[in-house]
């Protein structure tokens, strides 16, 4: 049987989901966590890190554990919703601290950027394992995400870090649908990456650029946008909005709201890009050098 689950806030259409095919890749998912004798959870609070999270809770109790890494690209937003989770789902959890802006490879922001910042988490997530007696570590990579330019796949394999949700096969459109009917809040919730990702490659990245990042993404939050992006190009900031969303944002008294706090918020110009939100929209340009 075949539904069209509600799409989660974005600009493209949402794929026809085999409940049978995602029942049993859950299935699979939760024998393939059942089979390990414990797992720190890379969780970002995203959907699919609080599917695997939960489901690692499910069938591991308190022999799993998800973790979340709080460095400056990890916005105050992320953070709440992360703490939102935990509470509603009771998943064993804990906040630890990452350092990759100590890291002029990082910080440099070139296009390997997401395999340093993937180095550091998995380096502090082994040593967290190995002071807990923790036998494995996992995070939430889908089969969908094999698509996109991933340099945080080359440090998962390094580490031998687990990726459940690939291996299951499941796809990010089944994880949502399954999600929901765990009752699970994330489901729906936005496509949510680190900060840094707003900032073109060369760019170098900083802790007060992240800060102005997120102030102003919190302006459109306020304003009632729920999928968009603050792309910082030096003093001026591009914001992407859903397709659904695009057309109020350029009403006029939306737009000066608009431009009004992002200003304020620290960027000199301000501009809407007419063509949207495109997750990843920054690595296209990767594709012409």
């Amino acid at each position: 049987m075949q539904i069209e689950p509600r799409h989660a806030g974005g600009n493209r259409e949402a794929p026809m989901i085999d409940q049978a095919a995602a029942s049993e890749k859950e299935r699979r998912l939760l024998d393939s966590l059942r089979s390990l004798d414990s797992l720190l959870v890379a969780f970002s609070g995203g959907a699919d890190s609080a599917y695997l999270a939960w489901a690692a809770h499910r069938v591991l109790s308190d022999r799993a554990l998800s973790v979340t890494a709080l460095s400056a690209s990890f916005s105050g937003h992320d953070r709440e919703q992360a703490e939102k989770f935990v509470q509603a789902s009771g998943i064993r959890h804990e906040f630890i601290e990452t350092h990759e802006f100590e890291n002029p490879s990082y910080v440099a922001n070139n296009a390997d950027r997401c395999y340093h910042c993937k180095d550091e988490l998995f380096d502090r997530m082994e040593a967290l394992a190995n002071s807990r007696n923790f036998h494995s570590i996992a995070y939430g990579i889908n089969a969908d995400d094999r698509r996109d330019f991933r340099p945080g796949h080359r440090a998962a394999h390094e580490h031998q870090v687990l990726a459940p949700l690939l291996h299951a096969e499941l796809a990010k459109a089944e994880i949502r649908w399954l999600s929901q009917r765990a009752a699970l809040p994330t489901w729906d919730r936005p496509a949510s990456a680190c900060l840094s990702s707003r900032v073109p490659y060369g760019t170098a990245v900083t802790r007060e650029l992240m800060e102005k990042i997120d102030r102003a993404e919190a302006v459109l939050r306020s304003l009632g946008f729920r999928q968009f992006r603050v792309r910082a190009h030096g003093e001026l900031a591009r914001i992407e909005l859903a397709a659904d969303e695009l057309s109020r944002g350029l009403a006029p008294e939306m737009t000066r709201q608009i431009l009004a706090g992002v200003k304020q918020a620290g960027f000199s110009i301000v501009t809407i890009d007419l063509e949207g939100y495109r997750q990843g929209s920054l690595n296209s340009l990767l594709k012409i050098k």
